[in-house]
């Protein structure tokens, strides 16, 4: 591993808290909270972890969020991954949580939301890793019942820097949460959307017209059309891409075969996040590494991404240009 690559200052745009629990402390939460897993060892959960779409992985994601019941869970969760970010050398991280997920499991949104509230801010004091919160509904759940959560969580409304749209994307296009994501424009709540990872690059036109997001999570799939990826380069709209995801979920079949040179030849504006690193193979530095390997990019490259990614954080303006600064250091 190139020292370099560590040392470039990384913002994480795409990372589904819930999807960093590694299996050590997923056995942890379950006996804390007297919760029986499918899974009889560390060895067998790490077993499960061959997937065949983004559905199957989903089955195993919402199973293995079952140990997480109170504040504390969360709070533990987080402070593990920021750990583990911080080795990276990952400076900025933007978490997406699943409160719906929690709530039907009869887990009040307080924990999550003081858990993580609560991990962010020990991360900066500890790790200097600044933060944003990320409030994703599931698409293919009930889109009232998502307007219905964003209203029950008015008390933390100020602490939310976006929210989201993900879940299992096919046959659930984005234009159904309009109301929500319009809802949240209205109090200064930007928002952000997956689209394009399993879904047509019609749900990419979608999420950004008529949800009217400020990024794209994933957005591989603008190249089957275009005027969209013409439109998606003026703007210089940010697309959230997960090379080792892409791969664990057989978006394609290879990382050599991914299409994130030919997303970046089009002039894109395009980060690298790990996206759930518990599940796809790792962290920051691991989907780093993997494409200075598979695309045999130069230092400039990777400056780039690492760029673009400061520049399309959810951050104060004076912490942008510091890490900015920082990254010019490394040039």
């Amino acid at each position: 591993m190139t020292d370099w690559l560590r040392a470039l200052p990384k913002a994480e745009l795409h990372l589904h808290i819930e999807g960093t629990l590694e299996p050590e402390l997923m056995f942890a939460l379950a006996e804390r909270n007297s919760v029986t897993l499918p899974h009889d060892s560390v060895e067998a959960v790490r077993a499960a972890y061959d997937f065949e779409d983004l559905p199957s992985f989903l089955g195993l994601y919402y199973q293995g969020m079952g140990v997480l019941h109170t504040q504390d869970d969360f709070y533990d969760l987080a402070m593990a991954y920021f750990a583990r970010a911080h080795e990276d050398g990952v400076v900025h991280v933007e978490l997406s949580f699943d409160p719906q997920a929690h709530l039907v499991r009869g887990v009040p949104l307080e924990a999550p939301f003081e858990g993580l509230l609560a991990a962010c801010r020990d991360a900066e004091s500890r790790y200097a890793i600044s933060s944003a919160l990320i409030m994703s509904f599931l698409r293919d759940r009930d889109s009232a019942e998502a307007l219905e959560v964003f209203e029950q969580a008015t008390p933390w409304h100020a602490m939310i820097d976006a929210v989201g749209l993900d879940s299992a994307e096919r046959d659930n296009p984005p234009g159904r949460f309009a109301e929500v994501f319009a809802r949240a424009r209205e109090m200064g709540i930007p928002g952000v959307a997956h689209a394009g990872e399993e879904g047509p690059a019609a749900y990419i036109r979608e999420a950004w017209e008529v949800l009217e997001v400020c990024r794209i999570d994933h957005g591989v799939r603008c190249l089957e059309d275009p005027e969209l990826v013409a439109r998606l380069r003026e703007a210089r709209v940010p697309l959230t891409v997960c090379p080792l995801s892409n791969v664990k979920l057989k978006v394609t079949d290879t990382l050599a075969e991914h299409p994130l040179p030919a997303l970046r030849e089009a002039g894109l504006n395009v980060t690298l996040n790990s996206d759930d690193p518990a599940y796809f193979g790792g962290g920051m530095l691991d989907n780093y590494a993997a494409c200075h390997t598979a695309f045999d990019w130069t230092r400039d490259d990777f400056i780039d991404v690492t760029r673009n990614a400061l520049q399309a954080a959810f951050m104060a303006e004076e912490r942008r240009e510091a890490l900015l600064e920082k990254l010019r250091g490394v040039a």
